[in-house]
């Protein structure tokens, strides 16, 4: 079986400023490259977290059917959002723990929906360890952020 992989990162130039975020993705058979593909994107007035969470969209919203997929990400704030923090959210009508609007609920409804078909695994990294692939998703997040600099 074909399983995808996705390295996600996100980058800011200030916080908020122009941010940018990017993901490498492999899609990997009998540990094999069958494929690999680049995204990259960027905004000019954003927050660190808001790219972070770009990037995991983004890699989700990409597969066009129904999907095992790991994301490692190097952001404790997505991987422990989706992973734990999201069911209390979604319960309590996207308010916190302390009654308060989420913050960034737009981009967390949008990863909610994004991984709804599909088989996800969520994975954390350190950054900037020398992580070859979370590296090369960090430099797709600076190009992504180059434009609005």
């Amino acid at each position: 079986m074909t399983k995808i992989f996705a390295w996600t990162d996100g980058a800011c130039s200030g916080n908020p400023g122009p941010g940018g975020w990017g993901v490498l993705m492999r899609a990997i058979k009998d540990d094999e490259i069958l494929k690999e593909r680049e995204l990259q994107g960027g905004e000019a007035e954003t927050t660190n977290n808001r790219m972070e969470l770009m990037a995991a969209i983004s890699a989700l919203e990409t597969l066009k059917r129904p999907s095992q997929i790991v994301i490692t990400t190097d952001s404790a704030y997505v991987k422990n959002g989706v992973t734990q923090w999201i069911h209390g959210w979604k319960r309590n009508g996207w308010r916190t723990a302390s009654k308060k609007p989420v913050k960034n609920v737009e981009l967390w409804q949008r990863l909610d929906e994004a991984q709804r078909t599909h088989d996800v695994e969520w994975r954390w990294i350190k950054g900037h360890a020398g992580h070859e692939e979370n590296e090369r998703a960090d430099e797709l997040a600076r190009a992504g952020m180059a434009p609005f600099k």
